[in-house]
């Protein structure tokens, strides 16, 4: 099957936000739910692709599913149901956009921070590291190494950016955006929530070194986790086999992709197509974290 890089759902139907991959819908038969309807579009560098990767979306789907179902018994969740059978009947006459890349999900006020969590220095932690001894401007401990796991998983919230980049922010500053009740619970709910995951990939044979959590809240003010969860285009997922401190790790995303933009000088233009076997590349690390999270050989 070919990618699927639009959708393009009629009345009742009416599509509210459109982003790097997903494409979300209200239904006037419904308002209090919504329809994350995961495409195939892939985005590297913040430029989405002329192509896309076929059954991404619906991979990314069955991984959030999965982890929803590990997590339920730890927080809320905005979750309905992501089965097709259970869908409701609206939504049948288009099972050609919809059917197993679809999740129905209560609608909440989103709060307008990034919850990352870090098991492991990597990335633009081991950056900001190697500048300045901190992370996200807390002191860490001298002498660590690229790819090392912290004393504890660290709650390094960013902002979220309507445009460009997020900006990576101390937990202090969270306060000053949610309040300090919600920036409270907030912190403690994404770390116990990352050791959860990061101890159910462990058995599976993958670290997640980190991780990016999105919530809500509920009239209450309850916080309610949300959008996707611990899937490659969230996470950053090491084989544990491969694991070594003081290098870079390779991770189950887009690192195929990534390599050939920059090594055909494209990295961060409009327009670009990828070739078949950066295609095929990326897909098989897809399938590959699909079967190692949730245990099943994936069939198209």
């Amino acid at each position: 099957m070919p990618a699927l890089l639009q959708t393009n759902l009629p009345a009742p139907f009416r599509k509210i936000a459109s982003g790097k991959v997903r494409d979300i819908y209200e239904c006037q038969e419904d308002l209090s739910t919504l329809y994350f309807v995961a495409t195939d579009r892939i985005s590297a560098f913040d430029v989405i692709m002329e192509n896309g990767i076929p059954d991404k979306g619906k991979i990314l789907t069955k991984i959030s599913e999965f982890w929803f179902n590990v997590l339920k018994p730890h927080t809320a969740t905005h979750l309905v149901t992501s089965e097709w059978d259970k869908m409701p009947a609206v939504a049948a006459p288009f099972a050609d956009q919809l059917k197993d890349r679809t999740m129905l999900v209560r609608r909440y006020k989103v709060l307008p921070i990034e919850a990352i969590v870090r098991g492991y220095i990597t990335g633009s932690a081991w950056s900001e590291y190697k500048k300045s001894g901190t992370v996200h401007g807390m002191p860490m401990p001298e002498g660590m190494q690229e790819s090392q796991a912290f004393p504890e998983p660290l709650f390094t919230p960013s902002t979220k950016a309507a445009e460009g980049h997020d900006e990576n922010i101390h937990p202090d500053q969270v306060k000053d955006i949610i309040g300090a009740d919600l920036a409270a619970k907030v912190a403690e709910l994404s770390v116990k929530l990352y050791k959860v995951a990061r101890d159910t990939a462990k058995e599976k044979g993958i670290i997640i070194a980190d991780t990016k959590f999105e919530f809500g809240v509920d009239e209450q003010n309850n916080v309610i986790l949300v959008d996707e969860v611990l899937t490659p285009d969230s996470s950053r997922f090491w084989l544990a086999a491969d694991y070594a401190v003081g290098k870079p790790q390779e991770s189950f995303d887009k690192q195929y992709l990534r390599n050939w933009l920059i090594a055909e000088n494209v990295r961060g233009k409009p327009g670009v197509k990828l070739p078949e076997n950066i295609v095929s590349s990326t897909r098989q690390k897809y399938i590959e974290a699909y079967e190692m999270i949730c245990g099943k050989k994936w069939v198209a």
